[in-house]
């Protein structure tokens, strides 16, 4: 049994990734950790495969965790010819999944992460089980969502984000960084560390950020709906009851979607519910990892 702490599962991405992945539009950073079956984990926006960190110490006992930094992400490498969008991430997906030979896994996928992870992978025979914390949904994008779409366009977006977002007081703004946590000192420590410091001194992760987010296409919030259809292996969704860009309510209405689905709330959890109560979603999903609803069903 593979045993790590909270402490151990942070320090993995402080250091250099276990390899990079060449998936065309730059290289993934790839990380591996615990035994078992075969998941493979995929962040959203602006976060990192750190943001899975809390969820490995009680993962990796049970199953083998791939984790990657998409490409503009991280500890991944890139240069500014690198096209950062979610076709390049969807492409890179399944190069990673190539790339490590995986012949059946499953796969996690947070926020924008779990949309690219859908459209990467429906259909894929290789695939036996899905779980989804807090991500786009067939509904659309609510006003909240729309909004932060729209300041992307505003010149100087990422200098202005990271500007804020380094600023306690400016980063708990609902129209910035206020709806991730129900508790915004979340916003700061590991958090900060992760994903808000690198904004600010890294040039090229700033402009990274802010290609991604100019380039979102809800074209692919609009093929949902066909995509879930095509899903026929288990999923679970886990989400945080009192999450502002992705409603609940459309949440409920989604599992209906799918040809197998179940969905775990989180009683005032927020957008990144898997970063304020780890343990309760790393319990909500494994069930499904391990492939225990399907033995029960038979």
């Amino acid at each position: 049994m593979h045993t790590l702490t909270a402490a151990g599962a942070a320090d993995l991405f402080r250091r250099a990734p276990d390899r990079y992945l060449d998936v065309g539009s730059g290289a993934v950073a790839y990380r591996r950790v615990g035994s078992g079956p075969d998941v493979l984990f995929v962040h959203g926006w602006p976060a990192s495969g750190a943001t899975f960190r809390g969820l490995l110490p009680v993962l990796a006992p049970h199953v083998t965790c791939h984790v990657v930094d998409l490409v503009g992400a991280g500890h991944s490498r890139f240069d500014r010819a690198a096209k950062i969008s979610l076709a390049q991430h969807i492409v890179g997906i399944r190069r990673v999944v190539e790339l490590l030979g995986l012949e059946r896994f499953a796969a996690v996928g947070h926020d924008s992460g779990g949309m690219m992870a859908r459209h990467a992978l429906a259909g894929d025979p290789r695939l036996y089980a899905m779980a989804l914390i807090d991500t786009e949904q067939p509904q659309g994008l609510n006003w909240r969502f729309k909004l932060f779409l729209a300041m992307t366009r505003a010149p100087g977006f990422e200098a202005m984000l990271a500007w804020a977002c380094m600023r306690p007081r400016l980063r708990r703004s609902e129209l910035l960084l206020g709806g991730c946590f129900a508790d915004p000192a979340l916003l700061g420590g590991e958090f900060e560390e992760f994903f808000l410091a690198p904004l600010r001194a890294d040039p090229a992760r700033r402009w990274a950020a802010g290609q991604f987010a100019r380039s979102f296409d809800a074209r692919y919030v609009g093929e949902l709906a066909a995509l879930h259809a095509k899903i026929d292996v288990p999923v679970q969704l886990v989400w945080g009851e009192d999450d502002p860009f992705f409603p609940l309510a459309w949440a409920r209405e989604m599992v209906g979607g799918f040809k197998d689905a179940r969905l775990h709330t989180v009683p005032r959890g927020r957008l990144f519910v898997h970063e304020e109560r780890p343990v309760e979603v790393a319990e909500a999903i494994l069930p499904t990892l391990l492939e225990r609803r399907a033995a029960a069903r038979r």
